[in-house]
């Protein structure tokens, strides 16, 4: 009878080598998908449109906030052409209407990187004085370094 066993273990041994190798790799697989379930995920802003006049600019800084403020999220916001403009301090705007500049802080206020475009800015008469806090003058540079970070580029 102990013969016998020997044998059938000997026989079924690598079966059970393999099975085992089998479980190691699903484990494996289950710790990879965990971990990519809380990795953090980079999303570039590229807003293009003026902040009145058209809603791209407002509904891009809609989104930018919500994505700012949930977990695992990474977000960079870049202003560029007339888009330099959202980011100008002291805009008035007609009581119930929305106001770009104190949006543009909500973004920033989560730790989000505000650039605006630096030739842009100047094309303006935009003074690096005269930014919204939060914002810096940037470059293409900057903007190239940011695209190359992010997992997702959302252009408005």
């Amino acid at each position: 009878m102990l013969l016998t066993l020997k044998v059938m273990a000997s026989r079924y041994w690598p079966l059970c080598a393999a099975s085992n190798l089998i479980s190691r790799k699903a484990g494996a697989k289950r710790a990879a998908h965990h971990d990519a379930e809380h990795a953090v995920s980079k999303t570039l802003f590229i807003l293009n449109d003026p902040p009145y006049g058209s809603e791209r600019s407002y509904n891009a800084l809609r989104l930018a906030t919500m994505l700012a403020r949930a977990e695992g999220e990474e977000v960079r916001l870049f202003l560029l052409g007339d888009a330099a403009s959202c980011a100008k301090s002291g805009q008035k705007v007609p009581p119930g209407f929305y106001n770009i500049e104190l949006m543009l802080d909500r973004v920033a206020a989560t730790e989000a990187l505000v650039g605006v475009c630096g030739t842009c800015m100047d094309a303006r008469g935009v003074e690096d004085g005269e930014l919204a806090g939060g914002a810096h003058r940037s470059s293409m540079e900057e903007l190239d370094r940011w695209t190359q970070w992010a997992d997702k580029v959302l252009v408005f």
